[in-house]
């Protein structure tokens, strides 16, 4: 993992991208309505992560960028290299009327497997690191104990520790127009997605 100190500096302008999310017709910038919440994931490959996500009841808008190091508004290439210390990740908001933190975090561990360090399956990499960035102290409490409830049952079928860096969330840089909604725009394109097998129990942020 880059220093801070030897990560690229990066850039002080924002990375252009479109106006409203190419599936669900919503916003992809704030201000959200005021009855949405977010968080930011990382579960490898972006593109496959983004679309899980985008499919969920309940969920407003989606957008993937970088998240979890030190060089601002990175390029995929920079990102790429290892030298700006953020992993890919996807921004999720929903509507806290239509669903809640629990079915996010379900939908986080059960497609991607959070035992693997620095890689997703042939995907390897600081980038590919598995992580979830919250917005305040009771998003990370239940993110925590989400972490803890699947352990246990990865444990239990006999794989690695969890190895899914949770805390509280720096900046999220957007990534370049043309990876947002990458899969809806190329439905045949690479998604390196894949989960452990292993369902999330109902509740499981235990809150």
């Amino acid at each position: 993992m880059v220093t801070a100190d030897a990560a690229l500096p990066g850039r002080d302008l924002l990375m252009p991208v479109a106006a409203t999310h190419l599936v669900l017709d919503t916003p992809m910038t704030p201000p959200f309505p005021e009855n949405c919440e977010s968080i930011v994931v990382g579960m490898g490959c972006f593109w496959g992560a983004e679309r899980k996500f985008w499919q969920l009841p309940g969920v407003y808008t989606t957008a993937v960028g970088y998240a979890g190091g030190f060089t601002p508004n990175p390029t995929y290439e920079e990102v790429c290299s290892g030298l700006t210390g953020h992993t890919e990740v996807v921004l999720v908001v929903w509507d806290r009327t239509k669903t809640d933190l629990d079915a996010v975090l379900r939908c986080f561990w059960d497609n991607h497997d959070p035992t693997q360090g620095m890689r997703q399956g042939n995907d390897i990499g600081t980038q590919y690191r598995s992580a979830i960035y919250c917005n305040d102290d009771e998003q990370l409490q239940a993110a925590t104990a989400s972490a803890v409830r699947f352990g246990e049952m990865l444990t239990a079928a006999h794989f690695d520790a969890v190895t899914t860096e949770i805390a509280l969330a720096g900046p999220f840089f957007y990534a370049e127009d043309y990876h947002q909604q990458y899969l809806a725009k190329h439905p045949n394109g690479y998604c390196g997605l894949g989960g452990t097998g292993l369902s999330c129990p109902v509740g499981i942020s235990g809150l």
